[in-house]
């Protein structure tokens, strides 16, 4: 039987942290492509192993680290000059694993659940030689998870999520990371009818919503204070009842993907909403 990996690349933010939350750092050579802060939970087990990049590394870079297995969670991981094509890598005896939500084609990627997520962590762990490492995770958030379903901190409130965009709002539609954090905490979006993960809506539909709530995603390259000084100075959007009122959510942008921090995103939310202290 074959050894299990011990030399690691993760290319994105979402594989890095799969396998930071299974424990399995010390397998790790190498990571690339932060979207946002690594929670403090994993930071210290991040901060020893060696960042390759501040986004992709080239080929060069990465074949530099000595890999033995590249996990990403985005086919753009897997072009030439990154990694190579997981044929490529296979035939230099290097394992490749890109998350099933990463395929290109739409037809083969799961649909957003917290099952589908567990079984791409369980794929991963047993990659890597620790199944039961897959189990305890998937125990631990499925407990956190059903308690989070019973407080219901969101119950009767209708919510804005913003990913961004200023012209027209990319916001959270129906299929994807940010519909299941809402449904986890009990909150009704006001977009739940657009079809996909994330979607183009209209700022006159959220006015016509007028929602309790808006959900400022946190991101590197948009950062939620830039989402919420946008809304406060525009001078119809400073009309909503949720900006008049200051009625702001912020999750980070890698806890509203499917990914491991999908549950933690959920966990973020209700402790807001409770702390916002709304009737719904």
């Amino acid at each position: 039987m074959a050894e299990p990996p011990t030399d690691v690349v993760t290319l994105n933010q979402g594989a890095t942290e799969v396998v930071l939350a299974l424990g399995l750092a010390d397998q790790l050579a190498g990571t690339a492509y932060l979207d946002d802060a690594v929670p403090g939970k994993w930071r210290a087990a991040y901060d020893a192993v060696p960042v390759l990049s501040a986004e992709y590394p080239t080929n060069e870079q990465l074949l530099a680290a000595r890999p033995d297995f590249v996990y990403a969670s985005y086919a753009s991981a897997f072009e030439p000059a990154v990694a190579g094509t997981q044929e490529d890598l296979a035939a230099a005896g290097v394992g490749a694993y890109l998350s099933p939500f990463g395929c290109p084609e739409a037809e083969d990627r799961p649909g957003a659940s917290f099952e589908a997520v567990w079984d791409e962590v369980a794929d991963v762990a047993t990659a890597l030689g620790h199944p039961e490492a897959a189990e305890r995770l998937r125990d631990q958030q499925g407990e956190q998870l059903a308690d989070l379903r019973s407080a219901a901190a969101g119950e009767g409130l209708d919510v804005l999520w913003w990913d961004g965009g200023t012209k027209s709002p990319n916001v959270g539609a129906g299929d994807g990371g940010p519909q299941l954090v809402l449904d986890a905490v009990g909150a009704t979006n006001v977009f739940a009818d657009l079809p996909g993960s994330w979607a183009e809506g209209s700022w006159e539909d959220v006015l016509s919503a007028d929602p309790d709530v808006i959900v400022l995603v946190d991101a590197a390259w948009d950062p939620a204070a830039d989402k919420r000084a946008y809304l406060e100075s525009d001078p119809v959007l400073q009309g909503l009842t949720a900006v008049r009122e200051q009625r702001y959510a912020v999750v980070p942008f890698s806890a509203s993907t499917a990914g491991v921090r999908l549950v933690d995103g959920a966990a973020a939310l209700a402790a807001q909403l409770d702390e916002l202290g709304l009737d719904g």
